[in-house]
């Protein structure tokens, strides 16, 4: 990890939670708590437009298959898979989340490690 995240407080609560929980694998475990360790935590009106968070719909590049996918990252309560809405807690999200568009992560997914890139990030407003 050569760059420090930038969450708000609230989503670093909220994984702090998740991983306290044992919602997450051993690996995934201790990469989120090194990179909430070194994160920057800011008020939601200083965080920059295009780093990764709750409400942003973010695009993909999975490195492995060169296939690019779009998510739309949203509250625990606000999932819907076939909208492409996915939980701020799913696994893309986490791997992500806290990053900004350019920046490449090397993530221990559940279904073994990736690269993804983040090619994309913009607001996504709730109806």
């Amino acid at each position: 990890m050569t760059k420090n995240i930038i969450v708000t407080t609230g989503i670093y609560d909220l994984i702090k939670d998740h991983v306290r929980r044992k919602k997450v694998t051993l690996e995934e475990e201790n990469r989120l708590l090194a990179e909430l360790k070194g994160a920057k935590q800011v008020r939601r009106r200083e965080l920059p437009d295009d780093v990764v968070t709750v409400n942003r719909r973010v695009l993909i590049l999975d490195h492995s298959d060169q296939q690019e996918k779009e998510y739309i990252f949203v509250s625990t309560n606000k999932t819907k898979l076939q909208k492409r809405k996915f939980s701020i807690l799913s696994d893309m999200a986490l791997a992500t989340v806290g990053y900004k568009e350019g920046d490449i992560i090397d993530w221990p997914f559940k279904k073994g490690n990736k690269k993804v890139e983040i090619l994309k990030v913009t607001p996504f407003e709730q109806l």
